[in-house]
């Protein structure tokens, strides 16, 4: 077991579930010995890990970046790797000068085995992963966790890649930002799902951004979705992102009602992920009334869809699924409560929100269990 930092992304709530579902799914043995919140991208937690880790980070949805910690203490820079071109981070302080003060100090110690540079974007304490891969691939990043009087160095070892992800968004053939979830929250939720192999099925696929991501993981996907056009979205996604990262398998897609599974396939499913239809889009945010009304009536699609999905899971299946939620003209959110999933057989592990409030409609991501 090794220690670690890992960087979290923008919903401290939702990557640290992610984390341990990764984990479970991947039997890295996780520890958390702790964490911390703070901005954006800024929030991390300490952890010991088997080393498969690092092999398995790609994989990861919510977190940024995996830093190998190596010591506690400045001192510990000594023991640091020589790097010609490196670059700071710095988590727990907010602090330019001392920001510069540990550039000076690791170029000192580098600078005693030949030369190095140190790269410093204006005002920036905790680089990100996009300036390391874009303009400066071979850059090492050194990363100082302050932390209760005490200091823990360490450098980034691996980081996910947001070029990968900003090409299966934008540049796939077909692209439909209303009705598609961002490929970030599909690994995410993949990862929630705990399935390692096996049978996987998006019921709403629209443009295949799920499926895309379980083929890309090496898992059996499926997709159907009511609507031929949306089928046939997915179709041609899936084909691109065949020739573009070399996959080898294709995807069972089938136009289906999400209410007639058991018809569609004869396949017993070993997790269900999707996001499904949540509505029509909202010109403001509504009244607390109004969202009920909507909550409500899209409720009986969800109960239906619930029923259907009992018909072709196994056992013990987990489905990672997005409820919506609103936020309120009046201010707050509204959640709404499904006791019918227990009635279904249905048994909820956790939900976590991923909320924005400039956004009217919220995704309430739910991992449930078949019993």
């Amino acid at each position: 077991m090794k220690k670690y930092g890992i960087i979290f992304g923008k919903n401290h709530e939702l990557s640290l579930l992610e984390l341990k579902a990764f984990s479970r799914r991947f039997r890295l043995g996780v520890r958390i010995l702790e964490e911390h919140s703070g901005p954006p991208n800024a929030s991390y937690a300490i952890i010991k890990a088997k080393e498969d880790i690092e092999r398995y980070f790609r994989f990861i949805g919510g977190s940024i970046k995996l830093v190998r910690i190596i010591g506690e203490g400045f001192e510990t820079i000594r023991s640091l790797e020589y790097a010609r071109l490196f670059t700071i981070s710095m988590y727990g302080r907010d602090d330019w000068r001392l920001w510069r003060r540990l550039g000076s100090m690791v170029k000192k110690v580098f600078k005693e085995k030949d030369p190095a540079k140190f790269f410093k974007p204006a005002k920036v304490y905790a680089m990100p992963s996009e300036l390391i891969l874009k303009g400066f691939p071979e850059t090492k990043d050194i990363v100082f966790f302050f932390r209760n009087g005490e200091v823990l160095v360490g450098e980034t070892i691996r980081i996910t890649n947001p070029f990968e992800l900003k090409k299966l968004d934008v540049e796939r053939p077909i692209v439909r930002p209303t009705i598609s979830i961002p490929p970030r929250l599909a690994r995410i939720m993949v990862n929630l799902s705990e399935v390692r192999r096996g049978n996987v099925l998006d019921p709403f696929c629209g443009t295949g951004t799920i499926v895309m991501e379980l083929l890309l993981q090496g898992l059996v996907a499926y997709g159907s979705d009511i609507s031929e056009e949306r089928i046939k979205d997915t179709r041609k996604n899936v084909e691109w992102l065949r020739r573009e990262f070399k996959v080898k398998h294709s995807a069972s897609l089938r136009v289906c009602d999400v209410r007639k599974l058991k018809k569609c396939f004869r396949t017993r499913f070993d997790a269900i992920i999707t996001e499904p239809y949540m509505g029509k889009a909202l010109k403001v945010k509504p009244t607390r009334s109004e969202a009920v009304k909507i909550a409500r009536e899209l409720d009986r699609l969800y109960y239906q869809a619930f029923e259907s999905f009992g018909d072709v899971l196994k056992r013990n299946a987990k489905v990672v699924f997005v409820f919506p939620a609103f936020n309120l003209a009046e201010g707050g959110i509204y959640r709404r409560n499904r006791p019918w999933l227990d009635e279904l057989g249905f048994e909820v592990i956790a939900s976590v929100l991923d909320r924005d409030d400039k956004h009217k409609i919220v995704r309430e991501v739910y991992i449930i269990a078949k019993r």
